[in-house]
């Protein structure tokens, strides 16, 4: 069974996750020197400038920590090549409890993966309990998982494509 706890990243969604990373790391200082600046205006209570640099400061380290923590637990693998199989990277098409009329097609990839502009395709990570339930099901198969409000559903694999974007 493929872990289901990591996220999977090709190497490069890895690679420009990395670079806008070390961009804003390279950007600490500057963002610095701009609160030092506006500190130096005067009034910090009615001084917008210096609210709105701490305020970019402030989204600016939840971003690097957010990308930092994602680059650490990723595993970095190539998208799949094999058809039949739903991986994360894998155009799936199922059909859920039963009812082959009631079909969905979705990727099973993090969000940080990107679709590069298809926005019509709805994307599953590997961690949600549909795309987890799926990860290594073959056509044909039937899997069952967990809603939000505890019920359970079942979903069938129709088919599973390499995702070509």
């Amino acid at each position: 069974m493929t872990e289901t706890n990591v996220t999977w990243l090709t190497q490069e969604s890895h690679d420009r996750l990395k670079g806008e990373l070390d961009a804003l790391i390279a950007n600490r200082p500057v963002i610095a020197a701009e609160i030092n600046e506006r500190r130096e205006e005067g009034d910090l209570k009615e001084n917008g400038g210096y609210h709105a640099a701490r305020e970019e400061q402030g989204q600016q380290e939840a971003r690097i920590r957010q990308l930092q923590e994602l680059l650490n637990t990723a595993k970095v693998g190539v998208a799949p090549t094999k058809s039949g199989v739903a991986l994360p990277g894998s155009v799936v098409k199922v059909y859920y409890d039963g009812d082959e009329s009631d079909t969905e097609t979705f990727l099973i990839a993090t969000r940080e993966e990107g679709l590069r502009g298809n926005s019509n395709l709805e994307t599953y990570s590997p961690n949600s309990p549909l795309g987890g339930a799926l990860i290594d099901a073959k056509v044909g198969e039937t899997r069952e998982y967990t809603l939000p409000n505890g019920n359970t559903m079942k979903v069938t694999l129709v088919s599973a494509e390499p995702y070509h974007g």
